[in-house]
């Protein structure tokens, strides 16, 4: 039988809850999406995602680089430009947000939001 304790669903979620502290906030799906197609500089990762703010990305993108996930890299140019990559750990989570985009097809509604 399934032990139903606080202590046992603490030790369940903690793995979950890790992502979701991460993936949970705005811009962080959309920017790894764009990412996992290829390095992109910051100008290119902004326009290919319509609302979010330079100051918003910059965050996102260091918060996604402290996580291990994305590394940011100069080319100096001339003109200087930044690129931005997914490690090998952010790479491989890209089963795990394929299968999150087919569930999302099958079970949530289309809102029509004008999304690709």
């Amino acid at each position: 039988m399934a032990e139903h304790s606080e202590q046992a669903c603490r030790r369940v979620d903690v793995g979950i809850t890790r992502v979701f502290e991460l993936f949970g906030k705005r811009w962080t799906g959309p920017i790894v999406s764009v990412l996992m197609q290829h390095p992109v500089h910051f100008a290119d990762l902004r326009r290919a995602i319509p609302g979010i703010s330079e100051r918003m990305l910059s965050d996102r993108l260091s918060e996604l680089g402290a996580a291990g996930l994305v590394v940011r890299e100069v080319d100096e140019g001339p003109p200087l430009r930044v690129s931005y990559r997914l490690t090998q750990a952010g790479a491989a989570m890209e089963p795990a947000l394929k299968e999150l985009a087919l569930w999302s097809k099958t079970y949530l509604a289309d809102d029509d939001g004008g999304g690709c």
